[in-house]
């Protein structure tokens, strides 16, 4: 059903959505109806139940279809995870609920100054009676221009380090929060991207997730873990794209009196191209299928997400290779597959961010 609907609703309108910045929301919504995006979501409260593995599955035809739709559909669950991971039953019950009748969330974490550094973030809620009153300004926000609450992170106890965070879920159309201006980036640009500045903006308390103060730290590393399978299929997703389109190109394409498939060059160009597409989505499937057991998955999660980042990025410059003049033009997919790949190197933790997540789990023994 996921490719099918990339086929039919996502690849035919990519390169209009990236051409005019234009958000995909009614692809969204449909995805959404087909039950694409909930699969996460526990019955109880509206979703299919699934696990990481299903969702993985989904995400790298979103990806295969086009990266920037990809990371637009992602945002709410990537808000809902710590949600999962920590909210309480009401929380849940009210939250999650609206995400399964196709409420639209936003991640707020990184900040103009901390972005792989979590824990230098400055956003703080202050507790004032029944209320919480957060000031601080987030960056790089997908999703924020059509969110409908925002899950936060901000500082409850500067004094304790990252200790001292909790998590928030806000409802975007709260006094005091402003919108900053759609970024104009290199890729994925149907993704909408921009700043949310908190002003004195009052959050029940009731909207503390879980049940105290100072867990917000693990809650959104726990969401990570759930994140970063998705984020790395999305990349093979891409990756597989850029990959298939080579490999029709360059048996259409005619040098020297034949195919440059033929061509020794270029063949070996893509069958490796094809072996990193398969090494990736294993790492994947993995990270996921360890998720679903329950089990902590922070190193397999950090692999894949690493590793298909990566990968995406050199399948898709060699894919313009391959292309060549016609790759380095907009005429064909493979260079907004190159921009769109870009991204996913530094989101989410970035590929230096991952090694270093992998060489401490590897001592945790």
């Amino acid at each position: 059903m996921a490719r099918d609907f990339a086929a039919s609703e996502i690849k035919p309108k990519a390169e209009a959505w990236d051409r005019e910045s234009e958000f995909p929301r009614d692809a969204i919504r449909k995805a959404h109806d087909l039950g694409l995006l909930t699969v996460k979501i526990p019955e109880e409260f509206g979703g299919f139940g699934m696990g990481s593995f299903e969702e993985v599955l989904i995400c790298e035809e979103f990806g295969w279809g086009d990266p920037g739709f990809a990371t637009a559909c992602g945002s709410t669950m990537l808000a809902s995870y710590p949600v999962i991971t920590g909210g309480t039953h009401d929380q849940k019950q009210r939250y999650l609920s609206k995400v399964a009748d196709g409420c639209i969330a936003s991640y707020c974490v990184t900040e103009p100054g901390a972005g792989s550094d979590v824990q230098s973030i400055t956003t703080q809620a202050v507790r004032d009676g029944d209320d919480y009153v957060i000031n601080g300004s987030k960056m790089w926000i997908t999703g924020a221009g059509h969110a409908d609450w925002f899950f936060v992170l901000a500082y409850t106890d500067p004094s304790a380090g990252y200790k001292g965070m909790s998590g928030f879920i806000v409802d975007a159309d709260s006094p005091g929060i402003a919108l900053g201006k759609k970024e104009e980036n290199m890729g994925q640009r149907c993704s909408d991207t921009r700043s949310v500045d908190f002003v004195d903006v009052r959050v029940p308390a009731e909207n503390l997730i879980g049940e105290k103060e100072d867990d917000g730290w693990m809650n959104a590393m726990r969401a990570f873990d759930l994140s970063r399978p998705t984020i790395a299929a999305h990349a093979v997703g891409n990756a597989r794209g850029a990959m298939e389109e080579s490999l029709q190109y360059a048996n259409e394409r005619e040098t020297f009196g034949q195919p440059i498939y033929r061509h020794q060059g270029v063949s070996f160009m893509i069958a490796d191209m094809a072996t990193k597409v398969e090494a990736a989505r294993l790492l994947t499937w993995q990270a996921a299928k360890k998720a679903d057991t329950g089990e902590r998955n922070t190193l397999e999660a950090a692999h894949a997400k690493r590793f298909a980042a990566d990968m995406a990025m050199e399948v898709t410059t060699d894919a313009v290779q391959v292309f060549g003049g016609y790759g380095y033009s907009e005429e064909y997919p493979v260079a907004r597959r190159m921009r769109g790949a870009k991204v996913v190197q530094i989101f989410e933790g970035s590929s230096q961010i991952q090694r270093l997540i992998i060489s401490r789990e590897m001592l945790r023994d």
